[in-house]
């Protein structure tokens, strides 16, 4: 069942690579008495989430901060070697967090994951856009068909 606006986030571990290896974060130390911003995509790298939906949230980061925001971060159904590599070539360090959910529990956890196999991806996320406010969603834009525009960062700067 997906996961509904007011309900809190279940607990999920995720890898992030850093400078100094690889760092494993809690959704309680993340979100935890924080207002985030955290979209998802199906795969780092790929057309769209690479050329359309991060490019977004990258030009809007401080419009988006500006609003209370205290992190944007990026979940994926990938490994943390492919999302510190996907952060690095985006130029994003430091301005967007990339958190690898690399076997999809996270994304299961919530409800939002699509089988993809049929185009040789498998399991993957849904691409979609939350706000959540101190571990409890807040907004939650699905996108219902493919392409960005609900789960977009201008969309979600129109929620806060």
């Amino acid at each position: 069942m997906t996961i509904s606006v007011g309900e809190r986030l279940p607990d999920a571990v995720f890898r992030i690579k850093t400078a100094d290896g690889v760092v494993e974060k809690s959704t309680a130390d993340i979100f935890a008495g924080r207002k985030v911003v955290l979209f998802a995509v199906p795969g780092a790298f790929t057309p769209t989430c690479h050329a359309n939906h991060l490019p977004g949230y990258l030009e809007q980061a401080d419009a988006i901060r500006d609003k209370g925001v205290d992190e944007i971060a990026v979940v994926a159904v990938n490994d943390h070697h492919v999302m510190g590599a996907w952060e690095k070539a985006t130029g994003a360090d430091g301005k967007i967090l990339f958190l690898a959910d690399g076997a999809g529990l996270f994304t299961k956890a919530v409800g939002l994951d699509i089988d993809l196999g049929a185009a040789g991806l498998g399991v993957r996320s849904k691409r979609y856009a939350m706000i959540v406010e101190d571990g409890v969603v807040k907004a939650l834009n699905i996108e219902e068909a493919p392409g960005v525009s609900v789960s977009g960062a201008a969309a979600i700067l129109g929620l806060l």
